[in-house]
């Protein structure tokens, strides 16, 4: 059907208007549509739109007046619409109501294995626009190299972007986003970065939880670094998390260094813990960037050994030495959370220290220790 088909027109047509703004629109009827118009109303949304804000501008043409106009309900537009008397749609127009584009800010990226490289980012201190606002991620290499457009978007939340291709290592980086819509255009601080500098893995494989003997307030964790690690010449260092059963608090151990191993101390006996381990890649070719956390590993059940137990035999003087021994342990172990929590700090010499402080308190309490 031809414009000049249409029953009637609305002017202006698919207007873009900021919040706040005022508008008049038209509905004008074809000469050869037999109505007048004191036949039409209008609507906003399906909304019938007071009486009093309409006005006969001639015998075929009513206008209606909007007031401070709030965003758009919907992206795609508010609905202002014509009608006849009977309800009969006659004519259309979209309403674009908004603001322009803010910067975007917090541009961060990872790379996963030195494979590929995820950006994301948040659409300014405002962010919501009311229009459809599209956003770009551009890269280039410095100083050279022409402007690439990143393809592949929300693979990390709603305003991110993955290049799946390999980048060059050792060259600097370029990365910044565009925001446009109908109001304009918002262009971020372009970020530098060198692809080794952002470099995060997969977090550490085979983590196996166990008892350390029979002591009860203790459990081994070992586990394998990530496959990637073999790869590349970085070194790695690790984190340690753990909770209780029945809690959802995790404790953090931060000094594990670049290790695979390491024995929690001060535990709970009889009680199941879930233990979680993640890799931190550094040194990356000289890279004095701190690096990038890998996801948690799956969590790994243990439970410590119970302190009800039973000296077993007929050795009085063995029973008494064993149960001497785990409440020497006991001690030793609440002394080192005391002074030298963590895993790396275990050692002879830090049990060489506990020796003496232990001698210096029994002498202070004269508590001598007579064997039978």
């Amino acid at each position: 059907v031809s414009p000049a088909a249409d029953p009637a027109v609305i002017s202006p047509q698919d207007p873009t208007l900021l919040i706040g703004s005022s508008l008049v629109a038209t509905c004008t009827l074809s000469p050869d549509f037999p109505l007048k118009a004191e036949d039409l109303y209008w609507t906003l949304n399906g909304r019938r739109l007071p009486a009093a804000s309409y006005a006969a501008l001639g015998p075929s043409t009513l206008s209606v007046a909007l007031a401070r106009l709030n965003g758009s309900r919907q992206q795609s537009g508010d609905n202002l619409v014509c009608h006849s008397r009977d309800g009969g749609i006659l004519a259309g127009s979209c309403l674009y109501v908004g603001l322009p584009p803010e910067k975007p800010v917090n541009i961060t990226c990872w790379s996963k294995n030195m494979k590929d490289l995820t950006c994301k980012w948040a659409p300014g201190t405002e962010g919501e626009t009311f229009l459809h606002t599209n956003y770009t991620l551009k890269y280039k290499r410095r100083w050279y190299g022409q402007d690439n457009t990143c393809q592949e978007y929300h693979t990390a939340g709603t305003y991110s972007c993955h290049i799946p291709k390999d980048l060059a290592l050792f060259t600097p980086y370029e990365i910044w986003v565009e925001a446009s819509n109908r109001l304009g255009v918002a262009v971020s601080d372009v970020v530098m970065l060198d692809i080794l500098d952002v470099v995060t893995t997969d977090p550490p494989s085979d983590v196996h939880v166990s008892r350390v003997g029979d002591l009860e307030d203790q459990l081994s964790v070992r586990w394998s670094s990530p496959p990637a690690l073999k790869d590349f010449l970085f070194q790695a260092k690790y984190q340690i998390q753990y909770r209780v059963e029945d809690s959802s608090e995790w404790k953090v151990v931060d000094d594990v260094g670049n290790q695979t191993s390491c024995r929690l101390a001060g535990l709970r006996p009889g009680t199941v813990y879930f233990v979680q381990v993640r890799c931190n890649p550094f040194s990356i070719y000289g890279s004095k960037k701190a690096g990038i956390w890998s996801d948690w590993s799956n969590p790994t059940a243990a439970s410590t050994p119970r302190s009800e137990r039973v000296a077993g035999g007929c050795d009085a003087k063995g029973g008494e030495q064993n149960t001497t021994l785990r409440r020497e342990l006991k001690q030793f172990f609440g002394w080192v959370k005391k002074h030298a929590y963590g895993c790396s700090n275990l050692g002879i010499k830090l049990y060489d220290q506990w020796r003496v402080w232990l001698q210096k308190s029994h002498k202070t309490r004269n508590q001598v220790g007579k064997e039978p």
